[in-house]
This record gives C-alpha cells, structure tokens and sequence, in this order.
C-alpha cells in the first residue's frame, strides 16, 4: 500500500498507483478528499496536458498547490485523467 502523508497524517492511501516520471499519481477515489482544496493554478505539460492543483490542508496548516491532478489528459496519458500526484514536502512511501 502506497501512502501519501503530510504534516503526519495520510492524506492518500492506495495499492493502485500509477507511477510516471517518478511521481506516484493516486485514483482520485483514494486520496482523503477532506484535505484537499481545488486552486485556480495551472500548469502545461506537453505530453500530459494541463494540470490543475489542490492546497493540502492538514491540521489548520496548508501546503498550497502541493497535489496536481490532470482533469483532461492527452491520449498518451489517458492511464492518468483524474489521478493525483504530490510534492512540496508530501512524503509518499
């Protein structure tokens, strides 16, 4: 089971990552959607398409634009529409 864990709580559990470019991207069914803050950030990526990014906010605390998610996706990359990644301090183990 692959975790997502942030000010030491798990904010994304889950046995059916994908994994791409290194970044474990998460089924938007198993990230703990209570933490979670939709942005109006954006970003390009050419093979991906355009991601969209949540504050992860644990314990009154946020890690802004921390998680980011592709909502529409290129068909190389039709494997990860709707699935969320991490960084910024997020551990994934």
């Amino acid at each position: 089971m692959i975790q997502a864990i942030w000010n030491d709580t798990v904010i994304a559990e889950s046995d059916a990552t994908v994994v791409i470019e290194g970044n474990h991207y998460f089924p938007p069914q198993d990230i703990k959607k209570e933490f979670f803050k939709p942005t109006e950030t954006s970003s390009i990526c050419a093979w991906k398409g355009i991601a969209s990014y949540y504050d992860v906010e644990v314990n009154n605390e946020v890690n802004k634009d921390a998680a980011w998610y592709y909502p529409e996706v290129s068909e190389l990359a039709k494997g990860i529409k709707g699935y969320v990644a991490f960084w910024k301090g997020v551990e994934v183990k």
